[in-house]
């Protein structure tokens, strides 16, 4: 199998070469993500896979060009090479998720929405070789002073047509179920973001409890308008396990998801609480144009009770929250539409539960001292599961920490009620989530710290309507400084979502008894201040 820099990945029967990643045998389950395919194109090659812009792709069609895509990356790289890509939603990337593993390649998909630094960063951490993407995004790169020497960019449309019609058709190597096939960078308590690396079976694990908790029907037309540089991505490769139609969407509009309903007959969907809300507030919305929708799933942010009751009331559409994290290669843990129907009917404690942990997952609830806490006591969520990470890349310590004892550790704070349902407390990594999008908040600490007015600083996430939670800063200056100037200089180093909304001004940053920064205190000192947009 391929060596993953500084991972131990034992060999277990799941490691046994799979002829390709091709077919599997009648009648058993893929063992690799370009297996899933395969077998999907052998089944059903005229079947709709992909639909872009209104036009239909077939499995057979998507299978073909997967296939070719790979011959050429295989005869470009070596097996175990990193192939990056930096895009928006397009059949492409599609194409490149199942293609790089066909080649015996790892994906490293980078988030569109980053800073350049920040994606040099990554790409130099995971040793890219070859970055594919938007030409926009691309540009912000060219001529960058910190751009690796040897990395090719290689711009989608004519140009990635001309770099793969001018390589060498390779040979397919053999794929084993444990080759890794993703560095996925996701923010946490260090600040910078660690490549979490998962493997063919951590995704088609995934995929296991993402069936049991979202069943999905072969004549799903399942619309998709999450990024997928996201590992919300895994949504997409569950359609294809069963058959189904992904209707990808380059980015979310309301007009256009109610357009894909109603013309499409759209059966399943994922969306945010506050994508909901703006499809229910659109001028054009009718509860007609929701006619063919049986669920829609989201996570990341809970359901408002007046919005889950709207939504049941106007329409006949599920609802499906979930839990889970890059390091899960997508979720184990359910709030079914039968429990949002209970919630609906009065039991509204239920909407601040994600659900029962899946069969497929083992689920503990931790005290610091390392016992099990017992139903209604919080701890730290532990998870022992198939579809868990190999490991963080080149980050051992990190690793050995966060898979202690065989068991992933979260970082999140939760609890279990007599019935069996899991409650997130807080976040034991302080993370803030905007958007849907992770902000470690030690990572703009760092950044904004470096600014010369400033002293010391404390980064929080305060409630927003629309966002969930925006970025704020609590900095005690050592000179003068605008909110403009603060928020234009953490523009040069971070994304716009990462970069304080709020700078708020104390003559010294509250501390508690152990000598931390008091942040639950600074949290509802300013929760309440809301004249920020």
């Amino acid at each position: 199998m391929l060596a993953c820099a500084h991972l131990e990945i034992s060999v277990t029967s799941e490691d046994t070469p799979v002829n390709d990643g091709f077919d599997p045998e009648p009648g058993e389950s893929p063992r690799t993500l370009p297996g899933l395919l395969a077998a999907q194109a052998r089944r059903t090659p005229d079947a709709p896979a992909l639909w872009w812009q209104g036009h239909a792709r077939t499995y057979g069609q998507l299978q073909t060009r997967v296939e070719a895509l790979a011959r050429v990356l295989a005869g470009r790289g070596m097996p175990g090479e990193r192939v990056g890509v930096l895009a928006w939603n397009c059949p492409e990337f599609v194409e490149l998720i199942y293609a790089v593993p066909l080649a015996a390649q790892v994906l490293v998909p980078l988030n569109a929405r980053l800073a350049p630094a920040e994606w040099l960063y990554q790409l130099q951490r995971a040793g890219v070789r070859t970055l594919i993407g938007d030409e926009a995004l691309l540009t912000k790169l060219r001529g960058h002073p910190d751009l690796p020497p040897g990395l090719e960019l290689v711009a989608l449309g004519t140009a990635f047509a001309s770099w793969c019609s001018a390589g060498l058709q390779g040979e397919l190597p053999t794929l084993a179920a444990g080759d890794p096939v993703w560095i996925l960078f996701t923010s946490g308590s260090t600040g910078r973001p660690k490549g979490a690396v998962l493997s063919h079976l951590s995704f088609l694990a995934g995929l296991e409890s993402a069936a049991l908790g979202r069943p999905v029907l072969a004549g799903d037309r399942y619309y998709y308008p999450f990024p997928l540089f996201h590992v919300a991505a895994h949504n997409v490769l569950l359609q294809h396990r069963h058959g189904a139609a992904v209707v990808l969407a380059r980015s979310f509009d309301a007009g256009d998801t109610l357009r894909a309903c109603r013309d499409l007959g759209v059966t399943t969907m994922s969306l945010a609480p506050t994508m909901i809300a703006m499809l229910l507030e659109h001028p054009d919305f009718s509860p007609q144009d929701l006619a063919s929708v049986r669920s829609i799933g989201y996570g990341a942010a809970a359901m408002p009770q007046t919005l889950l009751r709207r939504l049941l009331d106007e329409t006949g559409v599920g609802l499906c929250q979930s839990y889970g994290m890059t390091e899960l290669a997508g979720s184990i843990s359910f709030l079914t539409p039968e429990d949002h129907a209970r919630a609906a009917a009065g039991e509204g404690e239920l909407l601040r539960s994600v659900g029962r942990p899946l069969p497929t997952a083992r689920v503990r609830i931790v005290a610091d001292d390392g016992s099990d806490c017992p139903p209604g006591l919080a701890g730290e969520v532990l998870v022992q599961a198939k579809q868990c990470m190999l490991g963080y890349w080149q980050q051992p310590d990190d690793t050995e920490t966060t898979l202690a004892g065989g068991w992933l550790h979260t970082g999140d704070i939760g609890r279990l009620d007599e019935a069996g349902y899991l409650y997130l407390v807080d976040r034991k990594k302080d993370m803030i989530i905007s958007g849907g999008e992770n902000v470690a908040s030690r990572e703009v600490e760092e950044v904004v710290r470096q600014h010369p007015a400033v002293r010391d600083c404390a980064v929080i996430g305060l409630p927003h309507a629309r966002w969930g939670e925006v970025v704020a800063a609590v900095i005690q200056l050592a000179g003068e400084a605008s909110d403009s100037e603060l928020s234009d200089y953490c523009r040069q180093h971070l994304a716009g979502y990462k970069t304080p909304r709020r700078w708020m001004r104390v003559p010294a940053l509250p501390l508690n008894a152990s000598g931390k920064v008091d942040k639950p205190g600074l949290r509802a000192r300013f929760t309440d201040d809301t004249d920020y947009p």
